[in-house]
């Protein structure tokens, strides 16, 4: 009883700590320290094994730590990195735009349909997402290119801004940070992981939250008087700070290709395709890096400043460390913290003891998910910071992991957009100026029934 008390008590101040706007790595990690000797005080568990042990269990604290960030660092965090470095690089050379330009050049033909025609967007903008993973950095990219085209065909402000804000909530590809994490912790390819249990989920939400645009975003139109009819071609002329890399002359149609090898090469060299070669994301990541280099060359025509524009791919790396990998670590110094107070024992036996099965654990462990994205405003958050606890619970349920953390990391990405101090959000909402709170009220139905569409096709599936 002590040893919840403690983890309770200790919880609490984690996530008011986090919600006062501390940094969020810092005080997980402080927490999982705290639990830990918190344990070894009352005689309730050690950080590590006896057979891993530093000698001294108050160093072993720190020990786990140090091999949390050595394993992280050379595995899942490497992958992370490279994804990462590779999407700043594709920003920086105007890819990533040559490939928005490509991709929404067919939506033209449906422009006289304005509230279908916003829901393909945000079916294209999802698409992009496997390619652009950053949230933030794929809104603002899309308030560039699809927003003044929404706006031309009758659609408002939000209307325009809530398919565009919900464009990365369906995370789906191994270009994901969360997928990558998740397959990681089942235990298999992330091909696999993305290609078996990912597609069905993915697919149901996609088109559940599309429909729900329509009706959501027509709804709030019509009661706020506008009329989509009434508003057509609007030009509305937007800023946009889009830094070029070494000029200002869009990139090719040709570089639309560029995000996308990694992907291809991901997939042909798998269990799908040719399964004699193996390829890893971190692999395809830097083989499409050298490619990418060779298309600069012939368009630059400047050796030297094509060589020097490499520390952009290996800047995007760092920060993604900084930012990420950290994050995986503190969370999982935290849920170490849990695990060794006993924590997640008392939970599994509760939740037994009042006739809770494996679904009701999986709603559970969702909601808490949920909770945790839209009052941190990230997904990345919420998952890496609980994700871990999940091989332990699922196991003691009699349970597949999947089970669970499939619907976890699709509800960690949607619940994001309906939190408006989500990054993304905050963005795009102050691009288009209005306020994300507005702009949450547009996207928290279509975020919901999604959210409820993946629990339930995850739990029914597998």
């Amino acid at each position: 009883m002590l040893s919840i008390i403690i983890a309770l008590i200790v919880t609490a101040f984690v996530a008011t700590f986090v919600l006062k706007g501390y940094k969020a790595q810092a005080i997980l990690m402080a927490g999982g320290i705290v639990l830990m000797v918190a344990a070894m005080l009352i005689g309730q568990g050690l950080p590590l094994p006896e057979s891993a042990s530093t000698g001294s269990q108050w160093l072993d604290v720190f020990q786990f730590i140090k091999n949390t960030f050595s394993s992280q660092s050379a595995g899942l965090g490497l992958k992370i990195m490279a994804i990462a470095g590779f999407a700043f690089y594709m920003h920086e050379i105007g890819a990533s735009e040559a490939l928005v330009r490509v991709l929404t050049r067919p939506l033209a033909r449906i422009k006289h349909m304005p509230y279908l025609f916003m829901a393909m967007c945000f079916v294209i903008g999802e698409f992009l997402s496997i390619f652009i993973t950053s949230a933030s950095g794929l809104g603002v990219l899309l308030m560039v290119t699809l927003y003044p085209l929404m706006r031309s065909v009758g659609l408002s402000r939000l209307s325009a801004c809530a398919p565009i804000a919900t464009a990365v909530a369906v995370e789906m590809g191994p270009g994901q940070g969360n997928v990558n994490f998740a397959a990681e912790i089942i235990g298999i390819d992330v091909v696999d992981y993305v290609v078996q249990y990912q597609m069905v989920v993915a697919t149901a939400a996609l088109l559940v939250i599309a429909v729900l645009h329509i009706v959501v975003q027509k709804y709030f139109d019509v009661q706020s008087g506008h009329i989509a009819s009434e508003h057509r071609h609007l030009n509305e002329q937007l800023e946009t700070h889009e830094k070029q890399y070494e000029g200002n002359a869009p990139a090719p149609t040709i570089y639309a290709i560029l995000p996308v090898i990694p992907l291809v090469l991901i997939f042909t060299f798998s269990k799908l395709m040719i399964s004699s070669i193996k390829m890893d994301v971190t692999t395809a990541m830097l083989v499409s890096i050298v490619l990418t280099l060779g298309f600069e060359f012939v368009r630059r025509d400047n050796a030297k400043a094509v060589v020097d524009s490499i520390q952009i791919f290996f800047d995007g790396m760092g920060r993604q460390f900084a930012n990420v990998v950290t994050f995986i670590v503190a969370g999982q110094t935290f849920a170490q913290g849990l695990k060794t107070i006993g924590a997640i024992d008392v939970i599994v036996n509760a939740a037994e003891s009042a006739g809770f099965g494996p679904i009701l654990m999986t709603i559970v462990m969702v909601a808490i998910i949920m909770v945790s994205a839209i009052l941190m405003g990230s997904g990345n958050a919420a998952f890496f910071s609980f994700a871990n606890l999940v091989p332990e619970i699922a196991g003691k349920m009699g349970i597949a992991p999947v089970m669970m953390l499939l619907p976890m990391q699709f509800v960690a990405g949607m619940s994001r957009n309906i939190s408006p101090i989500a990054p993304n959000m905050v963005a795009i909402a102050g691009v288009a100026d209005v306020s994300p709170f507005e702009l949450a009220k547009r996207t928290t139905v279509p975020m919901l029934g999604g959210i409820l569409i993946s629990v339930f096709v995850s739990i029914t599936s597998f």
